[in-house]
């Protein structure tokens, strides 16, 4: 009696279901683009990763070139070219959660304190721009600035009487400035988070906080970083996710014959070996290594927000 009890309970379920989705079915539709998008371009091309596993021949295909088991990921550790990118990349990484990350934070906070809705606007606009840039506008405009006959150097030489400096030749000035072209590119945008986290805050508790003579910095330090404080661990755990994408694009435009040994990341290495030189199981092997790392530091920063207290991502 209980087996034909709970067989008709999930029978009723199924029932239910089926009907709520014919009665939904209109807007179930509506996901069908995109859910076509994430399966052709996004899980389709997953199952290329098995030639990170094999001798992969273009003249072969995937079902008949040789099977090598992890060699390829062997060589990653063995490759002494391959350390020195995994290092570049993960110095990147770091700068960019060091500065670029908490300059959103800052404007959210600064745009915060203005009590001019009209001045705020303005301020806004102006900062989301740059993020409608593609990153071959602004590469080009810091090139502009910063060539040997640049604006920063005509300053430099005019105003300070100093000598040129070679910024986009220089190794060691590669990586500031593509971390101050992050800041100057997405900071802006980073805002609107924040500023929505913002939004939620009750005015009663700056008010209370103004009784008991609580300064603005007070405020902020109290009231204001509390009430981001889980979108801040929350985001930063989706940044972590992504340690070892530090943006092919803008790298490969930076990058030059001068530059090459400090800026050669892994989105470049692997589009150097796997396009360049057709050694297509390596480039994969990279990648797929890299996505591991990303998601083996997603999961360990979610539990370590848990334990703090933290919602966490999942």
């Amino acid at each position: 009696m209980e087996i034909i009890a709970e067989s008709r309970i999930v029978k009723k379920k199924r029932n239910s279901l089926a009907s709520r989705l014919w009665k939904e079915k209109y807007l179930y539709l509506l996901l069908l683009p995109g859910l076509a998008y994430f399966i052709i371009y996004r899980y389709v091309p997953m199952l290329g990763n098995i030639i990170a596993f094999q001798d992969f021949s273009a003249f072969k295909g995937f079902l008949h070139s040789d099977w090598v088991g992890m060699k390829h990921f062997k060589k990653i550790f063995e490759d002494s070219e391959v350390i020195r990118v995994i290092w570049n990349t993960l110095y990147l990484s770091f700068l960019q959660i060091v500065f670029a990350f908490p300059f959103s934070i800052l404007l959210s906070l600064m745009l915060n304190e203005l009590r001019s809705e009209k001045l705020k606007r303005i301020i806004q606009s102006i900062i989301y721009l740059p993020h409608f840039l593609s990153w071959v506008v602004v590469v080009g405009i810091a090139t502009v600035f910063l060539k040997s006959e640049g604006i920063a150097n005509q300053l430099l030489s005019h105003v300070f009487g100093m000598q040129p400096i070679p910024f986009l030749q220089e190794p060691s000035w590669f990586m500031p400035l593509i971390v101050l072209e992050v800041i100057w590119k997405e900071s802006g945008w980073g805002t609107i988070i924040f500023l929505a986290a913002l939004s939620g805050v009750n005015p009663s508790l700056y008010e209370a906080a103004v009784v008991d003579g609580a300064s603005r910095l007070r405020q902020i330090w109290h009231i204001t970083l509390p009430a981001i404080r889980s979108t801040i661990v929350i985001l930063l755990i989706l940044r972590l996710g992504s340690v070892l994408d530090v943006g092919f694009e803008q790298i490969f435009l930076m990058i030059n014959p001068f530059n090459r040994e400090m800026g050669n990341v892994l989105d470049t290495f692997v589009y150097y070996k796997g396009i360049e030189q057709s050694d297509f199981s390596f480039a994969t092997a990279v990648g797929l290594f890299k996505s591991f790392v990303g998601l083996i530091l997603i999961v360990g920063a979610n539990r370590l927000a848990k334990r703090f207290g933290e919602e966490g991502v999942f």
